[in-house]
This record gives structure tokens, C-alpha cells and sequence, in this order.
């Protein structure tokens, strides 16, 4: 079994939920509290044991690439100001062993095909993909180094799954499952969004994955499915024909940060977590309920 050393973060979409504030940056970069999505993503990942992060991106996407890159000019800047802990802040964003590869998904086809790009780099490898947007607090052990945990038990993919309102199956892919052991499904079925009524559970996968490299051949006899793009999900489905594949219930919260109210919803309850801000945050917010209620 080979370990796993890559994680691919699909980083191409619009973001269109966010305009205006997306129009000229990333949705990955948008800051909780003080740091970019995209770098709580990666720091799960380096947290998870991965070396090596594989960057899909759109040509409005350099900002990530720059994010992750040396900053001479503002290293040198923060030295000659004996800033100390600021300059140990920004040098240790990406720490020495981790390397990063950007791939250009030149149409956004979906994240099917945004996996499928990252082929060349992965290779015949398993690997981890991590949606920047769904961030997950796994509080003392990261969501994605419990699904590695499980990965070195089965050797199987493994999809991170949570329960989701019966209202909300249409936003997610959804299992049909059998229960293995606590928190791990073998799954028998999966299906991209489905109403409410025809959905076969509501356990729903969210933006974390394990999968094993014949993902790429499924991937690329997928045709474009659900929104006219080349679903992830569906070449799940054609791979589950031919491999056993698990469902984790992982440990931990995750924040829906492709959406305003789970974006508003992750920053107060990491401000409130922040080691500079807890207290003064916690007696703003005090005083605002106090207010509202006059």
C-alpha cells in the first residue's frame, strides 16, 4: 500500500456567490478572522502527513500561487523592523519539506474534470482532495488525517460524509450505504444531487476525498452530467462497480464557506477560538445581544 503524499485542491471556480467581492480574487482567499481559506485547507492537509499540495487553478487565480510563494520584499521589510513574530509568521505559511504544483484548468468543466487535470502530477498514486470552501474544524486531529487513518486500515477510497436535512439533498452527492463499523459505510451507491424524494439516505459527501488512482480512468470516460459539467460523483459511481469504496463520518464541525451564512457563521466561531481575540470578541458580542434585546 502506498502512502499517500499528494492532495489536489480544485481552486479554478468563480466564485459567484460572492461577487462583487470574488470579481478580482479568489474565493479561496477570503480571510477567517486572518487567514485565507485556501491556507486552513492546506495546513489540514500538511497536518494529514501530505507533501506535496497540487494546485488546480483558473488564470484569475495567481494570488493563491503568490500566497504560497517567498515574499522577499515584505520578509526584508519585517526584518530591518525586528518584527520577529510576524516574519516567523509568514515564513513558516509553507514549511520546507511540502512543495506545491499548479496546474491551469483551462474551462471550467467541473470538479471531475479539475481532478482529471491533476493527473500529471499525481500519477499512479493514491491521493486526497480537499474543497477549500468546506472548512472543517477537526479539533485536535484534522478531518483529513482521520481519513488517512482509515485509508491505512482498508486501503479502500474513502469519502468524508456528514448527515444533512432531508430538505438538503439537492446541494450535496448522497450515499446509499451499509454501516461497517462506528462512523465507516461500504458504499453501494452514490447519486449527484438528488431531490429530496428520490434521494437514497441523507448522508451527504462533502469536500474531502481519498481516492486511489483508477479514479483517472473513470474520469475519463465520465461525460458531463448534473450543471452540464463532468461530475466527480459520477465517476464514483462507475468506480464502485469495480473497487470497494467507504463513507467516514468524520469527528469535528465543517462551515459551508462557499455560502455567506456558513462563511459569517466560520469567522465568529474561530474569532471566538482566536487566542488574540477570544475575550474582546466574546464581550462584543455580549454587548451586541445585550443591545438587540433594549
Amino acid at each position: 500500500m502506498k502512502k499517500i503524499r499528494k492532495v489536489v485542491f480544485p481552486v479554478a471556480g468563480l466564485g459567484t456567490r460572492f461577487l462583487p467581492a470574488t470579481k478580482a480574487s479568489p474565493k479561496e482567499m477570503l480571510p477567517v478572522v486572518d487567514k485565507p481559506l485556501i491556507q486552513y485547507a492546506v495546513e489540514e492537509a500538511i497536518a494529514a502527513g501530505m507533501e506535496q499540495m497540487i494546485f488546480v487553478t483558473g488564470r484569475t487565480k495567481n494570488s493563491i500561487m503568490d500566497h504560497f510563494d517567498k515574499a522577499y520584499e515584505l520578509e526584508a521589510e519585517l526584518a530591518a523592523k525586528q518584527k520577529t513574530e510576524m516574519l516567523a509568521m509568514i515564513q513558516s505559511i509553507l514549511p520546507s519539506h511540502v512543495s506545491c504544483v499548479y496546474i491551469r484548468q483551462s474551462e471550467a468543466l467541473g470538479l471531475g474534470h479539475a481532478v482529471l487535470c491533476a493527473l500529471p502530477a499525481v500519477e499512479n498514486e493514491p491521493f486526497a482532495v480537499i474543497l477549500a470552501d468546506d472548512l472543517i474544524d477537526g479539533g485536535e486531529r484534522s478531518c483529513l488525517a482521520q481519513m488517512v487513518e482509515q485509508y491505512e486500515r482498508y486501503s479502500s477510497s474513502i469519502l468524508g460524509v456528514e448527515q444533512v436535512g432531508e430538505d438538503e439533498t439537492d446541494k450535496y452527492g448522497i450515499v446509499d450505504s451499509v454501516p461497517l463499523e462506528k462512523n465507516i459505510h461500504r458504499i453501494d451507491g452514490i447519486v449527484e444531487k438528488p431531490s429530496p424524494a428520490d434521494a437514497p439516505s441523507t448522508l451527504a459527501v462533502v469536500g474531502r476525498y481519498i481516492l486511489t488512482p483508477e479514479i483517472f480512468d473513470m474520469l475519463k470516460k465520465t461525460e458531463r452530467g448534473a450543471g452540464g459539467e463532468i461530475q466527480l460523483t459520477d465517476a464514483i459511481a462507475m468506480l464502485l462497480k469495480k473497487k470497494q469504496i467507504l463513507a467516514y463520518e468524520f469527528s469535528g464541525n465543517r462551515y459551508d464557506c462557499g455560502s455567506k451564512l456558513g462563511y459569517l457563521q466560520a469567522t465568529v466561531e474561530y474569532a471566538l477560538k482566536h487566542k488574540e481575540l477570544n475575550h474582546s470578541f466574546r464581550d462584543y458580542l455580549a454587548g451586541l445581544e445585550l443591545r438587540s434585546g433594549e
